[in-house]
């Protein structure tokens, strides 16, 4: 059964849509790895609160 991609994953994947962004492209605007953004979008792993500031900034940002 897949799980419904909530919270600051459905944000990233929002943001990517509007501005036409790789996950490469994103990851490194967020000074993280492409590794580690494809684990928060799956939500395999939750990001840590640094991470949601950071993520929620460069959202609200742009």
């Amino acid at each position: 059964m897949e799980q419904e991609v909530t919270g600051i994953a459905e944000k990233i994947i929002q943001y990517q849509k509007k501005h036409n962004l790789t996950d490469t492209e994103l990851a490194l605007n967020l000074h993280i790895t492409v590794e580690r953004l494809h684990n928060i979008k799956s939500m395999e792993s939750d990001p840590t609160t640094e991470e949601t500031a950071v993520l929620n900034h460069f959202i609200s940002a742009s």
